[in-house]
This record gives structure tokens, C-alpha cells and sequence, in this order.
């Protein structure tokens, strides 16, 4: 009698047909959305079965994106991200419960800043294919959110008529797009 032994499928991002966004209030009325140009990751896998992943991601938060320059600069100062000092953001996954056929909940560890939290966020699978070169590629939608105060991203700003200028929800949306390693 012999037993099955899966193999681990490595599994990288494909940064040119992934997006990292995060939207958050700007003065409780509207909503500013920003992107990180720059992010790698990669997921583990037994065979091809997604409830056994282990997910790695990084992201370089000098390259924090809300098409305003100057917005953008405030981002990386140690107001917020400090990206001279904290040049990355890090998701590890800790656990994968599967949903159903497609939708998974992922809890991982989110480090913003030195500081780490556990998080979950909802990911569902769009399915798997091959692309012209024989690569085969997984596509997912992830989402979840945060607070950004949790992770040291504290600062505050009211305006003169008592708005809040900055939400302490953050929304994480990603598609993110994965090529099977051979």
C-alpha cells in the first residue's frame, strides 16, 4: 500500500497584473483611494489546494501612490508610513479556512511600522488558467480592513469647522494575479 505525497507548488505574484489599493474618508464625506506601486509575495501551496496556503507579502511603502504628490509625501513622512525608517509593509498568513469552492477567509499577521496585528481578510478565487506561454496563472480578489491608529499611523487633523480630515478605517482591496512556479 503506498500513500500520496504532495508536492509544494510555489506560487509568485505577477506585479504586472496585480494591484494593491487602500481607501480611506478624507473629511467623513468622501473617499481617497491610493495604490502601492511596488509589492512582491508569494504563496505556498499543497498541490494546487488554496486551503493550505501559506501566503508571504511585502509591500515598499515609499511607493505609496494617491496621484497628489504632495499627499503622497505626507504618506511617507513619519507621520504616517515613515518610509525611511519603515520601508516595508508584511503580511504572513497564520491560517486558511475555506468557505467554499472559491471564497476563503485568511488570518495573517500584518506588520505596519514594527507594529503587528492579526487581520483577516476575505479572498476569493477567479479561477486558474493558462496563459500563451504555458504558464499557469490564479487569479484571486482580496479584501478586508483595518485601523489604521492599531498600526501607529496616528496622525489626526480636524479642520477649522471640526471634520475629521483622515478616516481611521482603512479598506484593502487587491487583485492579484499568481504564476505557478515550475
Amino acid at each position: 500500500m503506498t500513500t500520496a505525497t504532495l508536492t509544494t507548488t510555489k506560487w509568485d505574484i505577477d506585479p504586472t497584473h496585480s494591484e494593491l489599493q487602500f481607501k480611506v474618508k478624507h473629511l467623513v464625506i468622501s473617499t481617497v483611494t491610493g495604490t502601492f506601486k511596488i509589492f512582491e509575495g508569494t504563496a505556498l501551496t499543497e498541490g494546487e489546494d488554496w486551503s493550505t496556503a501559506k501566503i508571504d507579502f511585502t509591500t515598499n511603502t515609499a511607493s505609496v501612490d494617491t496621484r497628489q504628490e504632495q499627499r503622497d509625501e505626507h504618506l511617507r513622512s513619519a507621520d504616517f508610513f515613515d518610509a525611511a525608517k519603515y520601508p516595508a509593509i508584511r503580511f504572513s498568513s497564520t491560517h486558511v479556512e475555506k468557505i467554499d469552492t472559491v471564497k476563503f477567509k485568511v488570518s495573517g499577521d500584518l506588520t505596519i511600522k514594527d507594529v503587528t496585528k492579526t487581520v483577516q481578510l476575505d479572498i476569493e478565487l477567479g479561477g486558474q488558467a493558462d496563459d500563451f506561454y504555458g504558464n499557469t496563472k490564479a487569479g484571486f480578489e482580496i479584501s478586508g480592513k483595518i485601523k489604521r491608529k492599531e498600526f501607529g499611523l496616528t496622525w489626526d487633523g480636524v479642520t477649522e469647522a471640526g471634520s475629521i480630515v483622515v478616516g481611521d478605517e482603512i479598506k484593502i482591496l487587491a487583485n492579484v494575479q499568481l504564476i505557478k512556479q515550475k
